[in-house]
């Protein structure tokens, strides 16, 4: 449980996030808090809780003296890096750490950093706990154009280092995936939704593999045989919440073998061997031959 004043630095960084380069006049904020936690916000503790956030995250909100408006400083690369409430949290306990032996651990300590689309997850994660209808602009890979789509964003999902709204489509009336990074402007339509009950994100990609959403597809089962090296990876991370091994080195799964787990065999070249079922060998061989046809 995250603890109340922690909570609230939350809700400030997200707020100033939420705001942009625009940025919020002192009276904006305390509505804000006073709508959240149905208590005033006296300028004291505004300033406290501001330098509160620049040393526990190192997250400076600055102020612009010629408008009395407040904002966060490099809003890109704060958004980039710290969107979501469990990164920040996670962060917390690592400043924590890093702090007692900055000197010593200087230079040793590497993150690696998800710059995928993370600018609108705050926003996302909002209107999902409100309840807000959001409208996007979004352009597809390969596409010069962009399309209008009005979204009930039902949940998130992170996968391969980007973030994915996962949502109702009010114009296809189907469940879709949108990639944050292909995003181009996101705002509230002013209208809420409710969310179906039951919903669970976990559920709904139970046998699916990625951000493929299953639609008439079944789970098949699948079977693996790995090299000696690549099945200690398997045992320490598996591939799906599905896989058991059967033997030393063979594998079973029972998930929708669609690209994005045909992309995830051939990152892993001659380490895994696909047995059956043959549709699916005979595909992971195609994408393979093509590779190394690139290189002739």
């Amino acid at each position: 449980m995250v603890p109340e004043l922690v909570d609230k630095y939350l809700f400030l960084v997200q707020s100033f996030v939420d705001a942009g380069s625009r940025g919020l006049s002192l009276q904006e904020v305390s509505s804000r808090w006073e709508a959240r936690y149905g208590e005033p916000y006296p300028r004291r503790s505004f300033l406290n809780h501001r330098g509160a956030i620049e040393d526990i995250f190192g997250i400076v909100i600055g102020c612009d003296r010629s408008t009395n408006r407040y904002r966060i400083d490099q809003a890109e690369s704060a958004v980039d890096k710290r969107q979501a409430a469990d990164y920040l949290i996670n962060t917390f306990t690592v400043n924590s750490l890093l702090t007692l032996g900055r000197e010593r651990l200087s230079g040793r300590v590497a993150v690696e950093d998800v710059p995928s689309g993370q600018m609108y997850l705050t926003e996302t994660m909002q209107a999902m706990l409100d309840g807000a209808v959001l409208g996007i602009e979004y352009r597809k890979y390969l596409s010069t154009e962009t399309e209008v789509r009005t979204i009930r964003p039902y949940a998130v999902k992170e996968f391969e280092k980007r973030w994915y709204i996962v949502a109702y489509s009010e114009e296809a009336d189907a469940l879709r995936t949108y990639a944050m990074d292909r995003i181009v402007s996101m705002q509230r339509t002013g209208r809420t939704f409710r969310m179906p009950p039951g919903f669970n994100v976990d559920d709904l990609f139970e046998g699916s593999y990625g951000i493929y959403l299953p639609e008439q597809e079944k789970p098949v089962i699948i079977k693996i045989k790995a090299t000696e090296r690549e099945a200690a990876y398997l045992r320490d991370l598996p591939l799906h919440h599905s896989q058991m091994e059967l033997d030393d080195g063979l594998f079973a799964l029972r998930l929708i073998p669609n690209p994005n787990f045909v992309m995830e065999l051939c990152k892993r070249g001659a380490g895994l061997t696909v047995l059956e079922p043959m549709e699916l060998r005979d595909t992971v061989k195609e994408n393979l031959k093509k590779a190394l046809d690139a290189y002739e």
